[in-house]
């Protein structure tokens, strides 16, 4: 073959690599080891240790981070802190702490952090789109559910970005699938109270990629003015590809994990053994090789993912953090 052609060859390759670049969208991963990666921790981290993964998470490149939850200390412990480390963290531009919000008094925890100067530039307010996860969960009955969710999307409305998440979107530990309509029914809810910023949940990690394409997909089409978020688990090993598959369905925005960890609390019980996030050092090492662009420094990344490990004093389960 003449060096003509294999130069040619080279330069149509380049071409299409930057093609595939410019056609592919800057990623938001949202980094949610300190919220939902602890959640489930018997151990109580300290306000300390929590502050200082905070910021070292920060140094990746996030622009996005789920730092603590304003859940009663009675039903999740590891957040009893949660003013202490809101008060911690180093503040940088463009970056938004999220706090997960579970009812009226939360929000309110949240809006007096604020006129202190240290409150999250978000919040995220939570429906199951299932009866039974919204009564073992959330220990209320869904109509009771949505009105807490309106009046705090109320109370909330001038102050944060608020994100609204949609649990079991897929199917439910309690009552089986999912059925789609419901999904996008809460969603044109959440979007009615001002709330468009939309995560939708695999919590027993059941979906499949041909599901979430269906799904995201559909619902982009039916509520384009909605930011849809992808918040899948790993319980059956395919966290990072039914993300892939959202992202390739459109969506631009995605919540994941440091080493996998994550899911429901302790004493919630699913039956589905493994409840971890999807793994955030493993998914921007695959999005880097498509081509995608996430901001985020892959060496301090998987650095931070080895610290994750020392702090929980476990292996955790990212495949890519001990590549060389």
């Amino acid at each position: 073959m003449s060096e003509e052609i294999l130069d040619d060859a080279a330069q149509l390759q380049a071409d299409l690599d930057s093609n595939m670049h410019a056609a592919t969208p800057p990623l938001v991963l949202c980094e949610c080891f300190a919220r939902d990666g602890l959640q489930h921790e018997t151990v109580q981290i300290p306000a300390e240790a929590k502050i200082a993964m905070i910021n070292r998470i920060a140094e990746i490149g996030f622009k996005r981070i789920e730092i603590t939850s304003f859940s009663h200390p009675k039903h999740v412990p590891q957040f009893a802190d949660a003013e202490a480390v809101l008060k911690g963290v180093t503040r940088h531009p463009g970056l938004l702490f999220k706090a997960t919000c579970p009812n009226p008094q939360a929000v309110k925890r949240a809006l007096e952090a604020q006129a202190g100067g240290w409150g999250p530039e978000e919040i995220s307010l939570l429906v199951s789109a299932s009866e039974g996860h919204t009564n073992k969960n959330l220990r209320r009955t869904r109509d009771e559910q949505w009105a807490n969710v309106a009046e705090m999307a109320s109370m909330a409305q001038s102050a944060f970005v608020m994100v609204g998440t949609i649990s079991v979107a897929f199917d439910c530990p309690f009552d089986g699938p999912t059925a789609p309509e419901r999904v996008l029914a809460d969603a044109e809810r959440f979007a009615s109270l001002g709330v468009t910023r939309i995560a939708i949940g695999d919590t027993i990690g059941s979906a499949t990629p041909p599901r979430v394409r269906d799904l995201i997909g559909w619902l982009n089409g039916a509520l384009p003015e909605a930011t849809f978020i992808a918040h899948f688990h790993d319980s059956r090993g395919t966290g990072v590809a039914n993300t892939l598959a959202a992202i390739e369905a459109g969506l631009t925005h995605a919540d994941c994990a440091l080493g996998g960890t994550g899911g429901h609390p302790a004493k919630i019980a699913y039956g589905e053994g493994f409840t971890g996030n999807t793994c955030t050092e493993d998914l921007a090492t695959a999005l880097t090789a498509m081509g995608y662009e996430t901001g985020l420094d892959m060496a301090k990344l998987r650095a931070a993912g080895e610290e994750a490990e020392r702090l929980l004093g476990r292996t955790l389960h990212s495949k890519t953090v001990r590549l060389v």
